[in-house]
C-alpha cells in the first residue's frame, strides 16, 4: 500500500483541527483515531510516522495562530 504520508497529515491535522472532539479523542489514543480515519490496520511504525507528523504539524499551527494574533496586536 502506497500512502502520502504528508498529504494523510494535512488532511487529518485539518479535520482535527475543525472538530474538538475528535482531537480530544487524538489527545488520548492517537493510533485508534489514524486508523480509523484511514479505514484500515496500519503498520505501526507508519501508525507512529503519522502520529509524530500531526503532532509537529498541530503544534506549528497552534504557534503560527498565536504569532498572527500577536502580530495584529501591533498593527495600530
Amino acid at each position: 500500500m502506497t500512502m502520502d504520508i504528508k498529504a494523510k497529515i494535512e488532511q487529518i491535522v485539518k479535520k482535527l483541527l475543525s472538530d474538538k472532539d475528535l482531537m480530544q479523542k487524538f489527545e488520548k489514543n492517537p493510533a485508534a483515531v489514524i486508523e480509523e480515519y484511514v479505514g484500515v490496520d496500519l503498520p505501526d511504525d507508519l501508525v507512529n510516522q503519522l502520529i509524530d507528523g500531526i503532532k509537529a504539524k498541530i503544534k506549528l499551527e497552534q504557534v503560527g495562530g498565536a504569532l498572527n494574533t500577536l502580530g495584529g496586536l501591533f498593527k495600530k
